[in-house]
């Protein structure tokens, strides 16, 4: 293309000679190394390259100048960056951009590959020839898409997803784009993109369109990136995978691939119809050129190098992180917490706390059968059981070191002070990153079921799933470890329950006899706290047993379960089903009765309670009395203070056994099953008196029911722990 340069805003590519210097230099600036091929795609949309350049050595060797390079550190690794001048239409949406992930079904879910319509490929490190015949790693990313219509399919639905999130701004950015131009720089990351499918040939036997095609991503920057092709009536498709030749004034129906050819063309045709025009930049009437005036070039910065190329995608997300993350801008609750989660799992691989393959399944980047703890027989409920469970066990850890690193990435208190927002987001995060292993993702507050213990960490059992389900009926830990770490994911997935958002109250539906039902605000906690109800326990176990049999049978619709938790094939299991088998108000249980056991504590005033011998005494035999509703006040009012009085008195005890312990010559002065029984007993305790805050809020409003509705974003967040 020469020099030649139309009066004009719109610059034409330098000359091909002038490129070459400029790539030549990049690929001599200590730290850089990237592929060549890398910068042949992009130099035609760097403006006045010799700019960014400083002058020869004493071997003639010219390199960027020093405020032309950033060497730019992130928790996941370092990466150097060069600052540009580049043609407004030039970069790339990226597909990954973390704001649009759940738009993909994720390579995590056991199912992709089987009827998937819609993933996206992962970004791997770029690996090739070098200069010496030696394949390595560079600064770039690849993937590898079926044909040349999954490639443009991807930039289209990476479009229309991030024009739907853009929405949520107070203003109009490409109008804001139009008037004052593009404040900062995007960053922009090489990634080639390459087809399995061979390209098809034309009548002399040249491929009509090439097999691999280099672009440049934009990693910070997408929205600004497809409001000013927007602008320009370009697509991110057409910039990386060619533009048709109407679009350049040209006739005929042909595509044109290399932007050396084409952005010279399109921006000789921009000059020329803002040479034609009036200033007028009125969005349906106004010229094209005048209104991408002010975009015409834009500042940029391109990833050029990094010292550990392997991590390129992890460098590039986490510097971005913090753009959008702290605050979020632009996230919607899934995206954010799948965005704090993948930070997190960044950090463990930079700090060598986590190997990358782990991490790379866990962020939903790689199938779960790569991870160590697979094992060939495990299907797709066992499959996702395994990376839930390690995501758990990643987000709430008992290791210090990993603490502390948690503690980093998203910025919370001191374990000790970890608070229930903290615990909440931790949480949601866990949820949200499980939910790539399913068809589709769900409100991640439904995961808020942890209590403030959960800042020691979580410990599981180590059991497989198919070992826990088997013996739920009669082991008490197993039962519980499906309630409290598995149970809300199922139920969920399959829509039988949502995070309370305190609108259901009267909100009627048809129930599955064709009844007219009204649904009560639930919270999720008082779902799980139904299925422990110990007469539902059979019942409970029956619907995890189905909920996992419909997810390892092509996640088809779950059935019924009788009281004996016996399937009931046809007969599908919804919300108003659960909502009635394992209703609310299962947290009102009647007391056993136990044989009485010495207390040397003073006893608490007796608590009456229904049995069955007061509500259906024999014929003839005089009805109980039962005491009067202030009595029964009092009563309540009297045990929940000696229960408050010997909590306390619990804690001190424990303080003063651990004071002891420290001082002492035995580490473990209490045996490890010693220990066991009490801990069971404590989370009996607990898990009996989650329930009851709950009636006395119903009682205390009037007529015995709640209240006003709120639609807050956080709702009930206790649970077990």
């Amino acid at each position: 293309m020469g020099d030649r340069q139309d009066e004009g805003p719109f610059p034409l590519p330098v000359s091909p000679e002038r490129q070459e210097i400029w790539i030549e230099a990049v690929l001599a600036t200590e730290g850089v190394n990237l592929p060549r091929g890398a910068l042949e795609n992009i130099a035609p949309f760097i403006v006045n390259p010799e700019a960014t350049l400083g002058e020869a050595d004493a071997n003639g060797v010219r390199t960027l100048r020093g405020d032309s390079v950033r060497r730019l550190r992130t928790d996941a690794g370092d990466m150097v960056v060069a600052v540009v001048r580049m043609h407004g239409v030039g970069g790339v949406q990226w597909g990954h951009n973390e704001r649009i992930s759940s738009i993909w079904r994720s390579m995590a879910d056991p199912t992709v590959g089987e009827r998937t319509e819609r993933t996206l490929a992962p970004a791997r490190p770029w690996k090739g020839i070098v200069g010496d015949g030696s394949e390595t790693y560079l600064a770039a990313l690849e993937s590898v898409v079926p044909d040349r219509q999954a490639l443009m399919m991807n930039a289209e639905d990476a479009a229309n997803a991030l024009t739907r999130r853009d929405r949520v701004r107070p203003y109009d950015l490409e109008e804001d784009l139009v008037l004052n131009g593009q404040q900062d720089p995007g960053l922009y990351v090489p990634q080639q993109v390459r087809l399995e499918k061979e390209p098809e040939l034309d009548s002399d036997g040249i491929p009509c369109y090439p097999a691999a095609y280099w672009g440049w991503m934009a990693v910070r920057g997408n929205n600004r990136t497809q409001k000013r092709q927007s602008i320009f009536r370009l697509s991110s498709g057409e910039v990386l995978g060619g533009v048709p030749a109407e679009k350049l004034g040209r006739e005929g129906d042909a595509v044109i691939h290399d932007p050396r050819v084409w952005l010279g063309e399109f921006s000789a045709l921009l000059n020329r119809e803002y040479a034609a025009t009036t200033d007028d930049l009125d969005p349906t009437s106004g010229s094209r050129a005048r209104r991408a005036v002010a975009i015409a070039v834009v500042d940029a910065h391109l990833v050029i190098g990094t010292p550990t190329p392997q991590r390129l995608y992890r460098i590039v997300q986490m510097n971005n992180r913090r753009d959008h993350v702290h605050p979020p801008l632009e996230f919607d609750s899934v995206n954010r917490s799948r965005a704090l989660g993948r930070s997190v799992l960044g950090m463990y691989v930079a700090q060598r706390v986590m190997d990358e393959k782990t991490a790379e399944v866990l962020s939903g980047l790689a199938p779960i059968r790569e991870l160590p703890a697979a094992l060939p027989d495990m299907g797709v409920s066992e499959l996702r059981d395994l990376r839930s469970m390690a995501l758990l066990q990643e987000l709430f850890p008992t290791d210090p070191r990993k603490r502390h690193l948690l503690r980093r990435a998203l910025s919370e208190n001191p374990p000790s002070l970890l608070n229930a927002t903290e615990i909440h987001q931790r949480a949601r995060t866990w949820s949200a990153l499980t939910s790539e292993s399913y068809p589709q993702p769900w409100n991640p507050r439904v995961g808020q079921v942890f209590g403030t213990k959960a800042r020691e960490g979580v410990v599981l059992s180590g059991r497989r799933l198919p070992d826990l389900l088997a013996t739920a009926e009669t082991d008490d830990v197993a039962f519980e470890e499906l309630v409290a770490y598995r149970a809300v994911h199922w139920l969920a997935s399959f829509g039988i329950i949502e995070a309370d958002r305190g609108s259901l109250d009267g909100q009627e539906v048809i129930g599955d006899t064709g009844q007219r039902m009204r649904r009560e605000r639930r919270s999720v906690t008082n779902a799980l706290q139904a299925l422990r109800y110990e007469r539902s326990r059979v019942m409970a176990v029956g619907v995890l047993k189905e909920l996992v049999a419909a997810m390892d049978d092509g996640d088809r619709k779950p059935w019924q379960v009788g009281v004996s938790g016996r399937v009931m094939p046809g007969r599908e299991m919804t919300a108003i089903w659960f909502d009635m088998e394992f209703p609310k108000e299962t947290g009102k249980r009647t007391r056993k009765t136990t044989a009485p056991r010495p207390d040397p504590a003073p006893a608490a005033p007796a608590l009456w309670l229904p049995t069955p011998e007061d509500t259906a005494a024999p014929d003839g035999a005089p009805t109980p009395a039962v005491p009067p509703v202030d009595v029964l006040v009092k009563q309540v009012e009297d045990r929940v203070r000696s229960l408050h009085e010997a909590s306390a008195e619990a804690g001190d005890l424990l303080l003063e056994l651990k004071k002891q312990a420290d001082t002492a010559p035995v580490a473990r002065p209490i045996a490890r099953q010693r220990a066991d029984a009490t801990v069971r007993l404590l989370n009996q305790t607990v898990s009996r008196l989650r329930s009851l805050p709950e009636i006395m809020e119903e009682l205390a409003e009037d007529g015995g029911r709640g209240g006003g509705d709120t639609d807050g974003d956080e709702g009930e967040g206790a649970g077990a722990a």
